[in-house]
């Protein structure tokens, strides 16, 4: 798992890290951390990874908020909002439709997953133009080929301070 600053993004020790992985064929998974601290820019520091990393990430959670409006993340597989209680340091999760302000959003970054888990893996490219709306479980196989073949990485977000988002990593992991 590459922990990755919400505010600081790709850092000097994680491109070290990274090409540590990348010599040795490790499979990994991305974390952006402190979302709920100010400067948090969720898209910013995935794009770090793309350029900084020469990675492939793909984008399995989307966060509702930044900074100090962060209140949970869309689970973009299962298309689902999930929040997390603050009263059980995050480890009561409620799932519940995404907001409407937000939904064009999800759907378009769920297309983006889709798109980019059938570039990935051959075995999904005809299911993929059969019908683009790919199937959770189809996805979840799709990119367990791809991770551990090194053609993908998985992005998910919180903050593991308050616990927000650890449950779906370690999940996804």
């Amino acid at each position: 798992i590459c922990v990755f600053c919400a505010v600081g993004g790709v850092q000097p020790q994680s491109e070290t890290v990274w090409r540590q992985a990348d010599r040795y064929n490790v499979p990994r998974i991305a974390f952006v951390n402190k979302m709920d601290r100010m400067g948090a820019d969720f898209n910013a520091c995935v794009a770090e990874i793309r350029e900084k990393l020469k990675a492939n990430p793909v984008c399995l959670q989307m966060p509702i908020g930044q900074a100090a409006e962060f209140s949970g993340v869309i689970d973009l597989l299962e298309m689902r909002g999930m929040r997390f209680d603050e009263g059980s340091e995050g480890r009561d999760v409620s799932e519940f439709e995404i907001p409407e302000d937000l939904k064009a959003a999800a759907q378009a970054a769920r297309a983006e997953l889709c798109e980019q888990a059938a570039e990935a893996d051959e075995h999904l490219v005809d299911t993929y133009f059969e019908n683009p709306e790919l199937s959770a479980d189809a996805l979840r196989t799709s990119l367990r080929r791809s991770v551990i073949a090194g053609r993908l990485v998985p992005v998910l977000c919180g903050s593991s301070l308050r616990n927000k988002g650890v449950q779906p990593l370690l999940d996804a992991v």
